[in-house]
């Protein structure tokens, strides 16, 4: 990469990127979502489901669907979709990840679809909070979820970088093949073996970013 390590800008996704949130947390949330969905909409289980999963692969966000065709209000949404009151039995500790971070050279932030009240409690039960100069929530982008261009712009203009100055670290390729179109290189962080063009490197776990050499 040409510019300096020390200029470079680390962007991390959260979910499934810095921490395990399959594991214990997506399960329980996406429940949450489908009886959020049967109560507002008046469906059976079944459709909400289908509808929750429909609007996630469409949209990228199950909410971005919910606000686009039922005019859902989006901090009601977030706000009963994310309560989780066992969230600290749900987050799985990462060893050495803090460890990782703080010998990264650059800046680093967070880019999440999470809201930023849960995105900050899993940051701090994970123990690296402090390691991110900026958590870039969902609410941050004014609800233009990832993959969408406008959330990378206005994160770019927040944190007044250029987007080949970028390393996005993300599970989701949507979101990659976005921040690819705009110029940042491109981590996949995922166990699949087979990556796609847009992807630059694939890391089976982001403590692997240790041995990557950009």
């Amino acid at each position: 990469m040409a510019q300096n390590s020390h200029t470079r800008v680390w962007i991390f996704d959260l979910d499934d990127t810095l921490h395990n949130a399959s594991a214990h947390i997506f399960p329980v949330m996406n429940r949450a979502m489908t009886l959020y969905i049967m109560a507002s909409l008046i469906l059976d289980e079944t459709a909400a489901h289908r509808l929750r999963q429909h609007y996630w692969r469409i949209y990228g966000a199950t909410l971005k669907g919910l606000m686009r065709h039922h005019s859902a209000d989006p901090h009601h949404f977030l706000h009963e979709t994310h309560k989780l009151p066992d969230l600290s039995a749900m987050v799985l500790p990462v060893k050495r990840l803090r460890h990782m971070l703080q010998n990264l050279p650059g800046r680093k932030l967070v880019f999440t679809n999470a809201p930023r009240n849960y995105a900050l409690r899993v940051l701090e039960l994970l123990g690296i909070a402090d390691c991110f100069e900026l958590v870039f929530s969902v609410e941050s982008t004014k609800f233009y979820a990832k993959p969408s261009v406008r959330g990378f712009q206005m994160l770019l203009k927040a944190i007044k970088v250029k987007a080949s100055d970028c390393v996005m670290l993300e599970d989701n390729l949507a979101a990659l093949m976005t921040a690819k179109r705009l110029g940042m290189k491109t981590i996949w962080v995922s166990r699949k073996l087979q990556k796609p063009n847009f992807v630059d490197y694939r890391l089976s776990e982001v403590l692997a970013l240790t041995h990557l050499k950009l």
